[in-house]
């Protein structure tokens, strides 16, 4: 197979609009429907656009399932505390780790969350398109004007007044001209790919009392007191020693040595994959990514048959059908919030958010998992805003943070919150006639204050 790269020449062509709305949101992910239900509820029109047939993207998708922190108010909040009603999600609970305890949102059953979503969007009145890829923007001087979409209906765009960039890899942002730095600077230095996976048949009360009465071996945990919370309450992160004992002993390499184990709905679910140095951005990476992916998959669960109590009879039970990526982009915004901002604290007057997500560090190295409790830290606006590009916002793991402090912003309840704040900000863009670079930002808070959601981190117990 030749490695040339080789191009080909497009004809002109003119592109038919298949809708235009107020507002276009490009990503359904974990942050895209924040953003979306933020921006209709203010009475703008708003598309979405998926590249999947569901929603919810790694936390559903995925099979991640569990933000990796609290959900303090907002639409983020009103979401989990609806999947509750309904018996997908379990009470919060309290995780131990090597710092401090973290207050961690219950899991998720990722189908009725995907269904649950798809009808608050309904219900809002967003205009879903599934199974459709955006391809480009459309830019009409340094303005993004809509995006040009791909779909079995063919080549065609979707206008807008308002882009927000929820792809979580800043595909359009980065088409459009701003700029960004992938990972930490440096070729392929980003956190690794991992893909999650479920187990069937497992005893999971035979595994809570055995991590219960080893925890050397399972260092950072939440076990439930009673048996009835185990279906959603036992998380478990560590087996260091066991892993490390049981490669010795097979002569074999493993390719992380710290997993976690979950459950949500009864079902235990498996992070233990991980692939270092791989762009995100690269298919042929990708791909080779997921075969060594599906090796390690085999690896570890007879890790798990054989040396973890509770998993005896267990066998595969779903596979994610994506994999998980942590880091590719980081836009280039207005402030590029760091790993100092995070860490200590530091207030901003345009904050729009208040945010308590453990720093959850990937070493891209390979270096074992640096998950900690830290106190809660405010995300400030000019963050979601990209430089060089007009009436565009940025939303989710791709906003302007550097390489530190994308260990916070990453997590599902950052993500969320910055795509609930896009979607008002752009909204109160649309409905004042400026621009979203020159939004009143006090009018944003205000909306968002109006919504519960904490914007200052003293407001976070």
């Amino acid at each position: 197979m030749s490695n040339d790269r080789k191009t080909i020449q497009e004809p002109t062509r003119e592109i038919p609009c298949l809708l235009e709305a107020d507002i276009v949101v490009v990503g359904g992910g974990t942050t895209g429907p924040m953003a979306a239900l933020a921006a209709a509820r203010q009475g703008q029109s708003v598309v979405l656009i998926e590249r999947f047939g569901s929603l919810g993207g790694n936390m559903t998708l995925g099979l991640n399932t569990k933000p990796s922190g609290v959900l303090s108010g907002g639409i983020p909040l009103e979401l989990w505390n609806l999947a509750r009603s309904v018996g997908g999600v379990g009470a919060d609970y309290v995780a131990t780790t090597k710092v401090k305890d973290v207050k961690i949102a219950s899991p998720c059953d990722p189908e009725i969350m995907k269904m649950l979503l798809t009808r608050l969007l309904h219900n809002a009145g967003v205009r879903v398109l599934f199974e459709t890829v955006v391809s480009a923007p459309v830019i009409e001087g340094n303005r993004v004007a809509g995006v040009i979409i791909e779909g079995k209906g063919g080549r065609q765009y979707v206008g807008a007044k308002v882009v927000i960039d929820c792809s979580a890899d800043a595909d359009v942002a980065a088409a459009a001209g701003a700029p960004y730095v992938l990972g930490d600077g440096d070729a392929h230095a980003v956190q690794p790919v991992s893909m999650y996976y479920t187990l069937a048949n497992v005893d999971v009360k035979r595994l809570a009392e055995w991590a219960q009465a080893h925890p050397d071996e399972v260092p950072a945990r939440a076990i439930p007191e009673n048996d009835e919370d185990l279906d959603y309450g036992l998380w478990l992160t560590g087996f260091n020693n066991l892993i490390k004992a049981y490669q010795e002993e097979k002569g074999i390499k493993l390719q992380r040595e710290n997993i976690t184990l979950k459950t949500a709905n009864g079902v235990l679910y498996v992070n233990a994959t991980r692939v270092l140095g791989v762009d995100g951005l690269s298919p042929l990476e990708m791909s080779d990514a997921m075969l060594e992916i599906y090796r390690q998959i085999e690896a570890y669960t007879a890790f798990l048959v054989e040396k973890v109590p509770g998993f005896e009879n267990a066998h595969i039970g779903q596979i994610a059908p994506v994999i998980g990526v942590r880091e590719t982009r980081h836009i280039r915004g207005e402030y590029m919030l760091t790993g100092k901002d995070v860490i200590d604290c530091v207030p901003f007057e345009d904050t729009i958010a208040a945010d308590n997500c453990a720093m959850d560090v990937h070493d891209v190295k390979g270096a074992d998992v640096d998950f900690q409790g830290l106190g809660p830290y405010e995300i400030p606006y000019r963050s979601l805003v990209p430089l060089e590009v007009d009436q565009l916002l940025v939303a989710g793991r791709c906003i302007s943070a550097d390489h530190v402090a994308h260990g916070r912003t990453r997590n599902m309840p950052a993500c969320m919150a910055t795509g609930q704040a896009a979607g008002v900000a752009a909204a109160v863009a649309v409905a004042s006639g400026t621009t979203v670079r020159d939004v009143d930002v006090t009018r944003v808070q205000q909306i968002l204050r109006q919504m519960d959601m904490p914007l200052k981190a003293e407001e976070i117990a």
